[in-house]
């Protein structure tokens, strides 16, 4: 049955699982795409641009974001992040969902231009003291970064009420299960369904 998709947020401090959960969700289900966000900040080990992030300088960052063509941006640590429009319009016509890896910020703004489309998931940490190991053994940033993210993290957290679902990952894979059980039943909401009306009216006329 057609539908139209839809966009699927997950936000969390650093280090509370959010990017092993978006890459377990993108492995498990065809149907869902990442939005490859644009970001002014340098690569890191591993990254690749254009499939983890469009790594831009950052007079380019506001020339697109002046032109009307950002759904969101934030700064972030001194870098600036944001989420092309044109690619996930165009998923969400065909009837495919788009999953992001953004912050509060991004999400408000993301609610303000597509609220009907939005479905809002908060990832906390089992722990402050888990979510400190899990920085320190991700082994990316220096003791300092590390600092500035625990900092950070109260503040991220705060906002926890202003999403639709909140799940806490202390087990992955009963975190990862958590997720599918919401986006099976986000699919399911009648007001994406936009192939029911003729469903149910070529059902009746069997009757």
């Amino acid at each position: 049955m057609a539908r139209r998709g839809l966009l699927l947020v997950m936000s969390s401090p650093s280090g509370a699982g959010k990017t092993t959960l978006s890459r377990m969700l993108l492995a498990a289900d065809s149907n869902i795409t990442m939005s490859v966000s644009v970001t002014t900040r340098k690569p890191r080990p591993g990254e690749v641009d254009g499939r983890d992030y469009h790594f831009i300088a950052k007079d380019a960052f506001t020339a697109e974001a002046e032109a009307g063509g950002l759904l969101e941006w934030a700064e972030v640590f001194g870098n600036f992040y944001g989420t092309p429009k044109k690619p996930v319009e165009q998923a969400l016509a065909q009837g495919r969902d788009v999953l992001f890896d953004i912050d509060w910020q991004g999400t408000q703004q993301l609610a303000e231009a597509m609220k009907d489309d939005l479905v809002r998931v908060f990832i906390l940490p089992p722990s402050a003291e888990e979510l400190h190991e899990r920085l320190i053994r991700r082994n990316q940033d220096a003791a300092s970064i590390v600092a500035k993210r625990m900092a950070e993290a109260s503040r991220e957290i705060s906002h926890w009420a202003e999403y639709d679902y909140v799940i806490v990952n202390d087990d992955v894979d009963r975190a990862f299960a958590q997720i599918q059980a919401v986006l099976t039943a986000e699919r399911l909401r009648r007001r994406r369904l936009t192939g029911l009306t003729q469903f149910v009216r070529d059902l009746t006329k069997g009757l």
